[in-house]
């Protein structure tokens, strides 16, 4: 590489190190932006080949549908739901004072409950302000990632070529070829995450159903929308759930805990290897440390967010450091001795 080219790389690094220091949920809202876009772009062109109406046709046809799901969620489905959700919040202190009272009866476990304050683990500010606030940003936030979604999906290229500009000119084709693959890794890691939600939404329904739980359908709807944020979510969504099994007795708590579990171990062993073969392999460890790491820096988006930037990040490493880089390094031809033989 030239000093023109390390001069552009290290530009391009310095400035998004800074945005990231000083404004540490800018980067975070635009990748979830992008998120959005390929989702979008993606299942566009899906609909344009299979009716063949092309990629900018599909994209419209996408956007048709989904406003029309949204419209008929919120005129025939949510109300159900977002009662059931009510009745889930109101149950869960009733139930958490009977898993208390169980915890009770065990001396080691009320010495236990005893260290710890959970008072302290409550933030001071948590008042109707504080709230209303936080709703409104989480709102606010919301229409931010759908409009860079909007405007991205409706012209990748634009804002494509405008990344790849910002390095030297001999650097552009690789740069075009790392967003290309990071783009395509995205969607792949979106269509195994959509199915496996779908997957896990469906398994828990049935089975909570047959144990006849109440708010088995709400309770579902938890557990898929938690498989997103892979390894930790999925635990989370089974919380609710025991909690108002206990209500039934610890039989059917237990058995809660068993069909999570199985639900879990189908997905994990048989539905994602399936879904995730093109997809790059995201060791466990490696995911929940960088989970871990995204939440201690960025708090709880950076947390949602880690797994889908994990998948580029090693994307990039794999295709571009390793196999172009240091393996084509190793497989250099070795230099023929010049030595005569004796």
């Amino acid at each position: 590489m030239t000093r023109r080219d390390w001069i552009s790389v290290l530009l391009l690094v310095a400035v998004l190190g800074a945005v990231a220091l000083f404004a540490p949920q800018v980067p975070l809202l635009i990748f979830a932006g992008i998120l959005v876009a390929v989702l979008m772009r993606g299942a566009g062109a899906w609909i344009g080949r299979l009716t063949g109406i092309g990629s900018g046709w599909g994209l419209l046809a996408f956007s048709v549908l989904m406003l029309a799901g949204a419209v008929w969620f919120f005129t025939n489905a949510a109300q159900a739901l977002f009662q059931q959700f009510g009745q889930l919040i109101s149950q869960l202190p009733d139930a958490t004072e009977r898993l208390e009272g169980m915890l009770n009866e065990n001396v080691w476990m009320e010495q236990l409950r005893q260290r710890i304050d959970f008072e302290s683990m409550i933030p001071s500010g948590m008042g109707a302000l504080s709230t209303v606030s936080s709703t409104v940003g989480i709102f606010g936030n919301a229409f931010l990632v759908a409009f860079i979604g909007i405007y991205c999906a409706i012209s990748p290229r634009i804002y494509r070529n405008g990344v790849v500009r910002l390095v030297a000119p001999r650097l552009r084709p690789r740069m075009a070829s790392m967003l290309r693959d990071s783009g395509d890794a995205l969607w792949s890691w979106l269509l195994a995450q959509f199915a496996s939600m779908a997957t896990i939404g469906v398994l828990t329904f049935l089975g909570l159903w047959l144990l006849d739980v109440p708010l088995a359908l709400i309770l579902a709807v938890l557990a898929g929308i938690m498989t997103f944020v892979p390894n930790i979510g999925p635990v989370v969504a089974a919380v609710p759930a025991v909690l108002i099994g206990l209500g039934q007795g610890i039989d059917t708590a237990l058995w809660i805990v068993a069909l999570y579990v199985l639900v879990q171990s189908l997905e994990s062993y048989l539905v994602t290897p399936r879904l995730q073969q093109e997809l790059v392999s995201l060791p466990p460890a490696l995911t929940i440390s960088f989970q871990l790491m995204l939440g201690y820096l960025f708090g709880l988006l950076g947390f949602i967010l880690a797994t889908p930037l994990l998948a580029v990040v090693m994307t990039i490493a794999n295709k571009h450091y390793i196999a172009d880089y240091l393996e084509k390094e190793d497989q250099a031809p070795s230099v023929p001795s010049t030595s005569s033989s004796p």
